[in-house]
């Protein structure tokens, strides 16, 4: 295996000593034909331009741009991978420390399965690298899909973006960004599934860092909802507002419309129509929502069991879902 991979990495206001340890494991992977790009999205900080300059300067296989004005975080993603020109392609995030047979394994995998797509497992560390959890699949209950399934596929992301290695065509596929795209990392495991498939390594090849200024991350629905109710409060009007807008407006009808855009198979369209108005359906659910069997047509699956009764519960009973989680 010789061919090039692409590593695109995003920075903004970025913490240096996490980003340095970041690009020093990448850069010290045993798979040495990497072509690390980064884009920083205008940080103002002086010191941070001066670090990647610097990281540029000492090795070669590292290409830096600087933006001139803000792009935010979905558009700087779309910069990336238009720059990218080789076979294979890797999300970073700024932050997290990989091990460093990470993108050896992850390529030796996809081809080995003959898939566009492979995700990975991680362990979740705090800012002083403590571990948090040793198994970010079971902790989160991450679907995991081996090839194609086409349930799954347009219901869930299928990895964090920074697990992920996919192939160029999946990258071709994805350009230009659509106003619909809301995360650049589902959509490449949706168009993966729905061409040569997907696989999953269960192995915890990087360590993914939760702080304090994370934009995404591995918090869970109780961290997300104490934080909700410090500012909008415990009502149980707040709480159907904080489940229609942030768990099924964002995370799963946004979702479903971006990928009704980059849907090319009909019956894929047809599923994603019916996702739709069935999210719709809830997101008005007041009470009680007995379309249950939707649910486990579209969005159960394999290591998800646990997921799987929290979000019935929130989805179809939202009244035990606030009992359960405001209360």
């Amino acid at each position: 295996m010789d061919e090039t991979v692409d590593i695109l990495l995003a920075t903004y206001e970025t913490n240096s000593k996490f980003l340095k340890q970041q690009i020093e494991s990448i850069l010290n992977q045993t798979y040495t034909n990497i072509h690390l790009i980064i884009s920083d999205d205008n940080s103002k900080s002086e010191e941070l331009k001066n670090i990647l300059e610097e990281i540029a300067k000492n090795d070669k296989r590292v290409e830096i741009y600087f933006q001139p004005q803000n792009l935010g975080y979905i558009k700087n993603f779309e910069f990336l991978l238009a720059h990218s020109k080789s076979e294979y392609i890797c999300y970073s995030d700024h932050d997290d420390i990989w091990n460093t047979d990470k993108v050896e394994k992850e390529l030796k995998a996809l081809k080995q399965n003959n898939v566009d797509m492979v995700y990975c497992n991680c362990m979740l560390i705090d800012e002083n690298e403590n571990i948090l959890q040793k198994n970010y699949f079971k902790y989160k209950n991450m679907p995991l899909v081996k090839g194609n399934n086409q349930t799954l596929g347009i219901s869930r992301y299928l990895g964090l973006g920074c697990s992920q290695l996919f192939t160029k065509s999946i990258k071709e596929k994805m350009l230009p960004f659509t106003e619909k795209v809301m995360a650049q990392d589902w959509l490449v495991s949706f168009i993966a599934n729905e061409n040569k498939g997907v696989c999953y390594i269960e192995e915890p090849l990087f360590l993914y860092r939760q702080h304090t200024s994370n934009v995404f991350g591995g918090r869970n629905l109780e961290q997300n909802l104490a934080t909700w109710k410090e500012k909008y409060g415990k009502s149980y009007k707040s709480y159907l507002q904080y489940r229609k807008e942030k768990v099924i407006g964002h995370a799963y009808l946004d979702g479903a419309e971006m990928c009704l855009e980059y849907a090319t198979k009909e019956q894929t369209k047809i599923d994603l129509k019916k996702l739709i108005k069935y999210y719709e359906k809830l997101e008005k659910t007041k009470y009680i929502n007995l379309s249950i069997s939707t649910y486990f047509k579209f969005l159960s699956g394999k290591n998800m069991l646990k997921k799987s009764i929290k979000e019935i519960m929130i989805f179809h009973i939202p009244i035990l879902g606030y009992l359960r989680y405001i209360m």
